[in-house]
């Protein structure tokens, strides 16, 4: 394998009584191989705290890994070093391999003490509410904050930020905001909406509070949608296309590949009627502003100068 493609990483697995692996938390991630100075120095460090607990059913194990980025997941431990390496910036969502990554994501029950089986939770409720441990979610992904601590980054709702989320220092999550695996921002952003898996927001762009952008999950195929820098999607706004630089979509207009759009200020029919295209022709073109006409009801587009809109730094240092 090529040090440039590879990932290694030391830390701690989680497994189950039956066998199942749970998880695995990376501490120590780097790029290269396993037998570098800093992986090494790592193993002693990890392998001494792993510990069994009975509360939970489980018990915890030294793991260490090196995986091929451009190489299908093949194991829960690969996996999570995938989402790892994302959420530690060594890689920018959509460029690594995740191919059938939801086969090695066990469905945990993710309480304050780590992840247990479901069955386990059920079981052994009592003992769990004795020792003050509770189930927060049931799901294949763990929260982002779990695992890493992003450095630079704001996040007001932490279950709301899953792990492989991809936060550029200057990235403000508010309350409402939702970050997927595979997904982020390259730079300060403000998100008060949703950003689906494999979509990238460019830096100084705005997510307006209810926002929503498609992703590839759920029937978007395998269309990637991206928000260049300067962008405002404005508040419960939506789009199934991308966006270049400086451009702003206002609020409440959802605009998907096929919408038909009236191009505002292109040239006119003998008759007076502006031309209309779908949305997916102006896909990732800069400086377009897209509005709902509130007298006709049509989309509506046109060429827009300048910045498409100023974060406050104050909020994003």
């Amino acid at each position: 394998m090529s040090n440039a493609r590879t990932v290694w990483g030391v830390g701690l697995s989680t497994i189950a009584s039956d066998g199942t692996v749970l998880d695995a938390w990376y501490p120590e991630v780097g790029f290269g191989s396993l037998e570098a100075t800093d992986a090494v120095a790592a193993v002693a460090t990890w392998d001494a705290l792993a510990e069994a607990d009975e509360r939970r059913n489980v018990r915890t194990e030294l793991v260490q890994l090196r995986i091929d980025l451009d190489e299908a997941p093949g194991s829960t431990a690969d996996a999570y070093l995938r989402l790892h390496a994302l959420s530690r910036l060594l890689v920018q969502p959509n460029d690594l391999n995740l191919d059938g990554i939801f086969g090695h994501l066990p469905n945990n029950a993710w309480t304050t003490a780590g992840p247990m089986l479901p069955a386990d939770a059920e079981r052994l409720r009592p003992l769990l509410q004795r020792n003050g441990i509770q189930v927060q979610g049931l799901d294949k992904f763990p929260r982002l904050t779990d695992y890493v601590l992003p450095e630079g980054v704001r996040i007001a709702d932490t279950s709301r930020v899953r792990l492989g989320a991809h936060l550029s220092p200057g990235t403000t999550v508010m309350h409402e905001g939702f970050v997927n695996f595979n997904a982020g921002t390259l730079g300060p952003v403000m998100v008060e909406g949703r950003i689906s898996q494999g979509v990238v927001v460019g830096a100084n762009s705005d997510i307006g509070a209810g926002a929503s952008i498609m992703g590839t999950l759920s029937g978007g195929g395998t269309v990637r949608v991206s928000i260049g820098e300067r962008s405002l999607l404005g508040a419960n706004a939506g789009i199934g296309i991308a966006l270049g630089d400086d451009c702003v979509v206002e609020a409440g207009l959802y605009v998907t590949a096929g919408s038909k759009v009236v191009l505002a200020d292109g040239p006119s029919t003998a008759d007076g009627v502006k031309r209309t295209v779908k949305a997916a022709e102006l896909s990732g073109r800069d400086g377009i502003l897209f509005w709902r006409n509130s007298v006709t009801g049509a989309i509506e587009a046109k060429q827009r100068a300048g910045v498409g809109v100023t974060l406050n730094e104050a909020l994003h240092a």
